[in-house]
């Protein structure tokens, strides 16, 4: 079968929780987070060109092609394999941009795996994970394919095996720009570190949080709203530096009924929790 036809997922992801432990000498924030993958999920189309170049079929509005991480990761795998090939890229959204679920950085990891895969590269996954992080720390987590608990700058992944879960994620209507939540002067930055016992402790206590939220939830009222309104249907919180937040359920009729008490003027989605990206055996 000739795999440049067929469609690429680059799944989301939530932050079942975030803390900033602390900021760097490089500027950089250090963090404790867990990462949960969602079979929400953009598409991606590769077709091989003759020419060399790496090219996009669409650009994404208001993303310059200079920071589009589609091209800047095939770009990147050429540069460091000397590999010659072209390639036209076609990218399917579905994954809010600005939201926290992490889809530019998914679509980039895509990017990689796909392209090792179809140019018949033989990189490791730990060599993708290497090239990733220069994309972004979110994304070598989606090379690595497993839900992970993550510290560093988000680049220090051991796995999690999470239970089986579904999400009801909500779509403020706002972007929310991570560099001005990680800059605002009345973030939290030295919350204490915890193990990944003290996770699976947290999240049957209740007691993990994102130390995000209340910076943006003061920012952005939109924000705050939609976290109000889902922590009436259970424990909520918001993923990423968002502007998404979510509850998570433990079946997904419990999940449906949420969303069908949504405000007409509120978006969202059900969500099925992952135990895996739906790339991860292409990768050794």
């Amino acid at each position: 079968m000739n795999r440049w036809q067929e469609p690429w997922p680059a799944p989301a992801k939530l932050n079942l929780f975030l803390h900033v432990t602390g900021r760097r000498a490089d500027g950089y924030h250090s963090l404790q987070t867990a990462f949960r993958f969602i079979d929400l999920a953009d598409t991606l189309h590769f077709e091989p060109r003759a020419d060399g170049r790496v090219t996009l079929r669409r650009m994404l509005a208001g993303v310059p092609a200079e920071r589009d991480l589609c091209l800047r990761a095939a770009t990147l795998l050429r540069q460091a394999t000397g590999h010659q090939g072209g390639v036209e890229i076609d990218l399917v959204k579905r994954i809010p941009m600005g939201g926290g679920l992490g889809g530019g950085s998914s679509d980039a990891a895509t990017t990689l795996v796909a392209l090792n895969h179809l140019w018949g590269l033989g990189l490791k996954r730990a060599q993708l994970q290497r090239l990733a992080l220069k994309l972004g720390a979110d994304v070598p987590v989606f090379v690595f394919g497993e839900n992970a608990f993550a510290e560093g700058v988000g680049e220090e992944l051991t796995p999690l095996a999470l239970p089986p879960a579904w999400y009801l994620v909500l779509v403020p209507p706002v972007e929310v720009p991570t560099v001005a939540v990680f800059a605002a002067p009345e973030l939290t930055r030295m919350t204490k570190t915890i193990k990944i016992t003290a996770f699976f402790d947290g999240l049957k206590q209740r007691t993990l949080r994102n130390d995000l939220e209340p910076v943006v939830c003061k920012r952005y009222p939109e924000v705050a709203r939609h976290l109000a309104w889902l922590k009436q249907h259970g424990e909520a919180r918001m993923s990423g530096s968002g502007a998404c937040v979510y509850a998570e359920f433990s079946t997904e009729s419990a999940a449906y009924a949420a969303h069908a008490h949504l405000p007409p003027a509120m978006r969202g989605y059900v969500a099925r929790g992952l135990e895996l990206h739906p790339l991860y055996e292409l990768t050794e």
